[in-house]
């Protein structure tokens, strides 16, 4: 875990989010509060229910809280209107996701130059160079032309990856990454995650798998809206588990 002198790149204080439905309210948050330091790989675990997905969702400036506040890298988010919340989600967050909501008929570097094409930010090198540093990054440099049809369940979660990557975000959110993977290709992946955590990436991923819980270096767990575990851990190198299972030499 990072050490504590460091300023967390994410804070949650007081977070609150209340749905009504008819009648009735929902309290699907109660007053969570959370730091993420950089360089943290933390996993995210609840059942159905436990306001997992809603806290997501505030943490992805997709949503707002009903109370309390959010500081992603030192803004405020929670205070933003809706289209500097979408710059700010563009410009600080990288997203995986289970399905990797690739575009079908479009190469892997036009799929990871796509969140360039809404930066508005100054500065920026040419998208193609920062597209292919990306892919470079999760082992894709010679797939930069292929179609998501020419690779391979493990290839287009790598495209995915270094589509979050590519805007250099503060963290990278990761809603259930290997639930559409074999079990190989899920150690191969979390290998990947891991290793680009090394480098001081920060990386928070959502699971309701336990085993891939274990790749993490701390496990948050919700139940009812309420953090009832946070719990810094032993991490499972994924390279470990991969060099005990058979290889036929393809990356995946």
């Amino acid at each position: 875990m990072a050490e504590h002198t460091q300023e967390p790149v994410m804070q949650v204080r007081g977070l609150r989010k209340t749905y009504t439905m008819g009648t009735n309210k929902v309290h699907a948050l109660a007053g969570v509060d959370l730091d993420v330091r950089p360089g943290e790989l933390i996993a995210i675990m609840g059942a159905s229910g436990s306001g997992k997905s809603t806290m997501m969702n505030i943490i992805g400036c997709l949503d707002y809280p009903t109370e309390g506040s959010y500081t992603l890298d030192g803004i405020r988010a929670d205070t933003l209107s809706k289209n500097e919340l979408a710059d700010i989600r563009n410009q600080k967050i990288g997203f995986v996701f289970q399905g990797f909501n690739l575009l079908p008929r479009t190469t892997a570097l036009e799929n990871v130059e796509l969140p360039l094409l809404y930066d508005r930010s100054p500065g920026k090198k040419k998208t193609k160079e920062l597209a292919k540093e990306a892919l470079s990054m999760v082992g894709l440099g010679d797939r930069v032309d292929h179609v998501p049809s020419e690779l391979s369940g493990g290839q287009q979660q790598r495209v995915a990856i270094a589509r979050a990557l590519v805007t250099k975000p503060a963290i990278v959110l990761a809603d259930e990454p290997t639930g559409n993977l074999d079990s190989k290709t899920s150690v191969e992946v979390m290998d990947l995650f891991q290793t680009l955590n090394d480098k001081g990436i920060t990386v928070l991923l959502v699971t309701h798998e336990h085993d891939v819980a274990e790749y993490a270096k701390r496990i948050i767990e919700l139940k009812d809206g309420k953090i009832i575990r946070d719990q810094v851990q032993e991490q499972r190198r994924a390279a470990d588990v991969a060099a005990t299972m058979p290889t036929d030499g393809v990356l995946a």
